[in-house]
């Protein structure tokens, strides 16, 4: 199943819904008034079936008439791995880690499909990352990797938008990470069932049609299972939390030249099974300047 968050076009100021996409993708059946898709996670947590089935007697809506939201807007915790991809490794000039590198984003960071990143003014280095994200189902401490993706709810699609200019050269990089509007996210979660090896995956993104990112999820370094067992093993994860795994080599930091986002650029991040999710770029904009 495909679950996602949306807003109906036609009354924009109604409450963000819960739905979930028929086969072929036109259709969103509504969930009922008021839930979101961390509530729905922590009810699955109860009863599992609920995930692998469509929401009954709500709404039908044309995906015409729906603009997707990011599928999870409020997770507790948003845990990134870095350098998680030999070749991602080599090209940022790092060492290829012994244990995962680990970082946090934080709510304020999301947006989901065809929403614009905010590149704040002082930042001059403004870089991509195509990524596969994780969202917990249920709780999880001290778990074991043979049973860390029974602790799966679904997988969805993050761009670690990040500052290069900030994260390089202060000694610690989350300033330069969880920066509002840095974790575009979406267009959808997939439950578990759907994509039962997550390491099989192809995964790119497209900077104004031209793709700079190509690459498959074999090659990770810190499979899913590990990093669930490893973080769970001194942080309880909770029901709707976002685990980012890395990305791949490409990143504009890494190329020559280097390749920066601008005002007006586009970037189309896909991963297989999942979709494909799109953004904008703007500049912000200081007051009382044009």
């Amino acid at each position: 199943m495909k679950w996602v968050q949306f807003i109906e076009r036609a009354n924009p100021a109604r409450k963000l819904r819960l739905g979930a996409l028929s086969g072929d993708g036109s259709f969103v059946y509504a969930a009922e008034d008021g839930l979101t898709m961390k509530e729905f996670i922590s009810r699955c947590e109860k009863e599992p079936a609920l995930a692998s089935r469509a929401p009954e007697g709500g709404s039908r809506y044309p995906i015409e008439e729906v603009r997707l939201a990011a599928p999870i807007h409020d997770p507790e915790k948003m845990i990134f791995i870095g350098l998680n991809y030999v070749d991602h490794a080599s090209e940022s000039k790092m060492a290829i880690p012994k244990v995962p590198v680990l970082f946090p984003k934080f709510p304020n960071s999301i947006v989901g499909p065809e929403d614009d990143v905010v590149i704040p003014a002082e930042v001059k280095e403004c870089d991509y990352e195509v990524e596969l994200a994780v969202v917990i189902g249920k709780t999880a401490k001290n778990v074991s990797r043979e049973e860390a993706l029974d602790y799966v709810f679904g997988y969805t699609i993050v761009n670690d938008v990040s500052a290069r200019d900030l994260q390089l050269t202060e000694g610690q990089w989350t300033r330069g990470k969880a920066i509002d509007t840095f974790a575009p996210m979406g267009p959808v979660i997939v439950t578990r069932d759907e994509l039962a090896d997550p390491h099989v995956l192809d995964l790119s993104l497209a900077l104004n049609g031209e793709k700079l990112q190509d690459s498959n999820t074999r090659h990770l370094i810190f499979d899913v299972p590990y990093l669930i067992s490893f973080l769970s093993r001194t942080i309880t994860l909770s029901p709707g939390d976002v685990i980012s795994t890395g990305t791949p080599p490409g990143v504009g930091m890494g190329r020559d030249p280097q390749v920066w986002l601008q005002e007006g650029d586009v970037t189309e991040v896909y991963v297989q099974g999942i979709g494909t999710l799109r953004n904008g770029y703007v500049r912000e904009r200081t007051p009382g300047k044009a």
